[in-house]
């Protein structure tokens, strides 16, 4: 049977808050006068449209620490959540990671766990599709568009790593306060 094409849609736009269930608002303000926590978890859509929501969250994640570590924290978790949307299932159709925030009296560790790279019943490897290790030349190209994300991760967290899997992927940092 033929597939009939289908008519391009519209482009809606919808406001990012209509992601956020009600009381989970305080995950995503800023203050650092919120609700202490611990542990603090959200799944996001794959989506680069998301990206605004990410930072918010992990904005708020840091609230209470001074604005160059809320700045650091941003950074590299927005990193983690764009390799999960560029380089995992995560990105694809319907596809979705979680963030999960550790705090601890040493500082913050952050947890992204996306969708990996299970296709079908085709395991693909690290090196073929996403590989978690900086290149050597990382950085190198003043000019290139990417590619420097990993290497930031590296620079600036205090440790970092993965859980090995090519599905359901976990990858994590630690930023000292």
């Amino acid at each position: 049977m033929p597939l009939t094409p289908v008519a391009p849609l519209p482009t809606v736009t919808v406001p990012l808050n209509r992601f956020i269930p009600s009381g989970s608002a305080h995950y995503f303000n800023g203050d650092p006068d919120g609700p202490i926590y611990r542990k603090r978890r959200f799944e996001f859509c794959g989506l680069s449209a998301m990206m605004p929501l990410v930072r918010a969250f992990l904005n708020t994640c840091a609230a209470h620490r001074d604005p160059d570590y809320r700045y650091t924290f941003t950074l590299l978790g927005s990193e983690l959540a764009n390799n999960a949307i560029q380089h995992t299932l995560s990105g694809d159709p319907g596809g979705y990671f979680t963030l999960r925030a550790d705090r601890s009296k040493s500082g913050i560790t952050l947890t992204c766990t996306d969708s990996g790279t299970l296709r079908g019943t085709e395991r693909w490897t690290r090196d073929v599709y996403f590989s978690l290790e900086v290149p050597p030349n990382a950085g190198e190209d003043p000019l290139a568009v990417s590619g420097r994300g990993l290497m930031l991760v590296d620079t600036l967290a205090d440790s970092w790593g993965d859980n090995g899997r090519p599905y359901l992927r976990s990858v994590w940092f630690h930023l000292a306060y």
